[in-house]
This record gives structure tokens, sequence and C-alpha cells, in this order.
């Protein structure tokens, strides 16, 4: 489970398959988040089948140049494959199945072939708005031509994305902030909230960071546009700053697909490890985890496994979007320069307060994020919407 998307994924399944449904995957193997199934772990059980087909969906100069001149979404078009459509077809056609769910949505131009072959009901899982994604990246640019084009992306990207959500049969949306937001784009089906839900069991704590040096981690899929926008953002404007009241502080960050730009970062106290073997080992060796999202849309999967492991995380609104956690209650929450740097000076005055926010934060997860629950929750939703009887929870 290397970013926030498998994470979420992964965990749902694992609670679906027990509470007693038979899950099947199929999902594209691509170069940026290639997996042999030959070395996933034996634990690894949750699923009745996998399926993996190879798709190429890098970013290719010509294709993305001739997308200019079409109407389609460069976005989208990326991850059409006919091998992928073939081998979803031959599963439809000797499976029955109740459910479809199509997780994000890249996955929506296999509906029609879904149509054709089944009869099963389909939940789009939405983990992000994603238009909304590039149309924020697109406000924080100040180049002219990439703002120009990242304008005619975005436009494209909404275009579909609207079209898709008289598909669905049910939405399964992260957050209610996102699910309002369909609400008013024209959804009017079925639709449940159903946020990202970890077990706290598997995040053990190491308070021993906090009888260490104030320190600070990032970590993230540093092939996505936010993580990179934000990271550049808090070293060009946070970090000098920072470094000038504490010259002792460091910076450790961490990520999958790390670019080139950031492998070669010179800033004073600043360690670049690509990708870790173990990322809650690596959270834990830190007493703050800091999450500088600018743009971005549904929940922040990292931001929960790190309240999880009882760190203190440090974010903006935008990257506790779908978590209502408090300011130094549970976690510390900066929009500004002024406001990360007030909290680094709140860390430092307060050291033998951070470990209770992270008890806290870590209590908080347990509480609300609770997978098993979630999941009880959307099988609810999946009963109702195929007509079974809803047996509600006893929990």
């Amino acid at each position: 489970m290397k970013d926030g998307e498998a994470i979420a994924v992964s965990h749902l399944s694992r609670s679906l398959d027990a509470l007693g449904c038979e899950v099947t995957l199929l999902c594209m193997n691509t170069r940026k988040h290639y997996f042999d199934k030959n070395d996933l772990p034996q634990d690894f059980n949750h699923y009745k089948e996998i399926h993996a087909v190879e798709v190429d969906t890098d970013v290719k100069l010509g294709a993305a140049i001739a997308n200019l001149f079409s109407d389609k979404s460069y976005h989208i078009q990326r991850f059409v494959s006919q091998a992928f459509e073939q081998k979803l077809t031959d599963l439809l056609r000797h499976n029955e199945y109740d459910i479809i769910q199509l997780e994000t949505l890249y996955l929506a131009p296999y509906i029609p072939c879904i149509r054709r072959h089944s009869k099963a009901k389909i939940a789009m899982r939405a983990h992000n708005v994603e238009h909304e994604i590039w149309d924020r990246i697109n406000q924080n640019t100040r180049l002219q031509p990439k703002k120009w084009y990242l304008k005619h992306l975005s436009t494209k990207l909404r275009r579909f994305e609207i079209a898709q959500l008289f598909e669905y049969d049910l939405m399964v949306s992260i957050t209610q902030k996102d699910l309002d937001y369909f609400r008013g784009l024209g959804y009017k089906k079925d639709a449940v909230v159903v946020p990202i839900g970890l077990d706290h069991r598997e995040y053990p704590p190491d308070n021993q960071s906090y009888k260490k040096d104030l320190s600070l981690s990032f970590i993230g899929s540093l092939d996505w546009m936010p993580n990179q926008e934000g990271l550049r953002w808090f070293l060009e404007n946070i970090w000098e700053k920072l470094l000038r009241r504490y010259p002792q502080l460091s910076l450790h960050v961490a990520g999958r697909n790390t670019p080139d730009w950031i492998k070669k970062i010179k800033e004073q106290n600043v360690s670049v490890y690509g990708e870790v073997p173990d990322a809650s080992e690596f959270i834990n060796k830190h007493s703050i985890m800091v999450v500088p999202l600018l743009s971005g849309s549904g929940m922040r999967a990292k931001v929960l496994e790190g309240m999880a492991l009882g760190k203190v995380v440090l974010t903006t609104s935008m990257g506790l979007e779908g978590v209502d956690a408090r300011h130094k209650e549970e976690v510390l929450i900066a929009d500004t320069v002024e406001e990360f740097i007030d909290c680094i000076d709140f860390c430092y005055r307060s050291n033998g307060q951070l470990s209770q926010i992270g008890h806290n934060a870590r209590q908080f997860i347990s509480t609300n994020y609770d997978n098993l629950h979630i999941a009880q929750h959307l099988l609810e939703a999946y009963k109702s919407i195929v007509g079974w009887k809803v047996e509600k929870s006893t929990k």
C-alpha cells in the first residue's frame, strides 16, 4: 500500500471481506504503481481473486499535443486500455456480481462495457472531485502558458466528470463536502459518504520521538502534483525563516517516484530519502508530520496514518478536508507562512504538550475512522440499492 488510494482501497476491501463479502480486484498495473502478485504478503488474502492488467498510463508529449485538438480529456484517455476492457469483459461474462465499484473517475470509461455484460449496480467511489484538484493547481500557478494549459485540461476533465454523474447507481464520496459538490453539479441518485477507514491496531505509535530534538517529516506520493506543489511552497517560503530561528531543526522527505528536482534539493538540514520500505517506521522517527497541501480534494490517507501513529500532524485546512480534528487538540492547522512559523514556535515552547496532542490524534482516529464500522455503513448502502433487506448494525 504505497499511496493514499491504495491504502483506502485495501482497508475497505479487507473490512468488506471481514463482513462476509466476496471481493474480486481488477486493477491496472502501471509503471508508476507496478506490483508483482508474487510479492504480496501472505496475509494479503482478503480478495477472492486479484487480476492485474499492465497498462501504460505515462504522459506522452505527442499524445498530449494531439489531445489539444480533441474534445476528450487527456487525463481520462490515458486510462483507456483495450487489454483492460477485454479482461473486464471476461470477468463479467464468467461471473455474476452484485456491485461493481469503480475506484476513481478514471475507470468511468468502462461503464458501457459493464452495462453490456452485467446486471450489477455500479458504484463510483470518488476519492476526489478530480477537476477541482486541477482547478486549484491552476489557481496557484503564475506562469501564463502553464496556467492556460492547466485550465484547458481542467475544463475537459470537468465536462467529463459532470457527464458521468448520470451513469452511476450509487455515489460513494469520501467527504460530505464532495458529495454536496456533486449534488450541486446535478447528481440525483443514491449516495453515501464513506471516509477512509483505518485499523489503528496496525499503526503502533513510538513516543520516543517526543524525547528527541524536534524534527519534521514529509511523506507522500511525489508523482502527485499537489504534493510537489506543497513541498516546493514550504521550502521556498517557510524553511529558511524557520532555520533562522531554529538552526538545528531538520526536515526529512520521503515518497515514491521522487522527481529529480526533489532529489537534488540542497537546502540546509533537509534530507531526501525517496521511497522508504516502511512508511510507518519513517513517520514514527519524527515528532511532527508536515502536510503543506495547497490544492487537492477528498481526504489524505497519510494525514490519517500520521494521526493513527500518534504524531503531531501540521497541515493546512485543505490538507485536513474531511477530518474534523481541532487545532492544538488533535492536530495543528496553518494556512499562511506566519501561521506555519507560529505552529513551530508553539512546538518548541510546548514540547511536553506535543505527546498529548499525538495521543489525542490516535484516539480520534480510533473513534471516528474505524474501517470496520465504515465498511458496515457502505454495506448497508449496497444492500439498499440491490434490494436486499438491510439489517441494522448492533455496533
